[in-house]
């Protein structure tokens, strides 16, 4: 028999076998972000609060972990979805009443873009606890992309536009560099943190 030496670093067999509400679980109970949650209730100060915070943005990562496209599939699964309401938090005397609007989401995604520093420094305490768990994670980078070609016309000016949440103002140019192989990282025992999407300048994958 042809055995495995050695079990992938990410190896989901055993979440895939929970439902979705344990897989939303898991989810909520491993992010950082109660400072998010006070920074944003802050922000709300003494408006009103028909949509408490806290609910919303769980809401938000069910609709990331169950893959929903839109905004609106959400709210189906949310005014269907009891058990899911209550597991994001959401008061369930009000029934379906509950579910935010779309208007209520686009709002609070506005707000979020306000703090993005700090829900990329929440997603930064994961990778150090993770790191915590596997010394040396992280020091190699492995990364991957696709330089898509475009028939589109430049357009002059676009860095001077201002960001309207419609369109990247920033990534108008891409480099791919390759150095070093793959393989070698495994056969040295290395442990790669593994990287996808465009990005500027040149990014090394192993040394």
């Amino acid at each position: 028999m042809a055995r495995i030496p050695q079990k992938p670093l990410f190896c989901w067999d055993q979440i895939d076998e929970l439902g979705d509400l344990q897989r939303l679980g898991l989810v909520l109970d491993a992010l950082p972000d109660e400072g998010l949650m006070q920074a944003l209730e802050r922000h709300r100060g003494r408006g009103r609060d028909d949509y408490p915070i806290r609910p919303v943005w769980n809401s938000l990562l069910a609709g990331v972990v169950f893959q929903h496209g839109s905004v609106e599939q959400l709210r189906r699964e949310l005014s269907r979805n009891g058990q899911l309401r209550w597991l994001c938090g959401f008061d369930l005397a009000r029934g379906q009443e509950a579910v935010p609007p779309a208007y209520v989401y686009t709002r609070f995604f506005r707000l979020l873009y306000l703090h993005a520093e700090q829900i990329e420094a929440m997603f930064d305490e994961l990778i150090e606890q993770l790191r915590e768990l596997l010394p040396g994670f992280g020091r190699h980078l492995a990364m991957d992309g696709k330089g898509v070609r475009s028939a589109a016309r430049r357009r002059r000016g676009l860095a001077e536009m201002p960001a309207d949440g419609r369109r990247d103002v920033d990534a108008d140019t891409g480099k791919k560099t390759y150095r070093g192989t793959r393989p070698a990282c495994r056969q040295a025992g290395r442990t790669e943190r593994p990287g996808s999407g465009w990005w500027s300048g040149s990014a090394t994958s192993c040394i």
